[in-house]
């Protein structure tokens, strides 16, 4: 009966540590990895589709710009090329008198950015423009 006990023992005595050393190593990946974790915020110009002159017409300034934040390995932030990404807002839709505001739609090849774990966002994620009847 005792040897029972023993035997149940020294299982439980050699895969403690063991399992405790494998949680507190991927814990130690984790931490790592997510340090390695950045963002870089490049400005490209901003595409904006307005509606007919007709209709209404911008009373605000019109942006032609905006930021863009990729997230991602800090290795691998810096090898994407911003003339692969391109903004654009689209306000064709508007036709009353007021303030109006749309996303900003963000366009890159999403395989690349994919493999390589990255994210892409605009910086606004939306812009806002003023519109008046002419």
């Amino acid at each position: 009966m005792k040897q029972g006990n023993k035997g149940f023992n020294s299982f439980l005595s050699a895969w403690v540590p063991r399992v405790l050393s494998l949680v507190l190593a991927f814990l130690i990946f984790a931490v790592v990895n997510y340090l390695n974790m950045t963002d870089r915020v490049i400005t490209i110009p901003l595409s904006v589709t307005l509606p007919s002159q007709e209709v209404v017409v911008p009373e605000s300034l019109v942006p032609s710009k905006t930021e863009i934040v990729i997230s991602g390995n800090d290795e691998l932030i810096y090898l994407v090329d911003a003339t692969s990404i391109s903004a654009e807002a689209d306000f064709s839709s508007v036709d009353e008198a007021g303030i109006a505001r749309v996303p900003v739609k963000v366009i890159y090849n999403s395989d690349a950015f994919l493999d390589a774990s990255l994210s892409v966002r605009a910086n606004p994620d939306s812009v806002r423009i003023l519109f008046r009847e002419p």
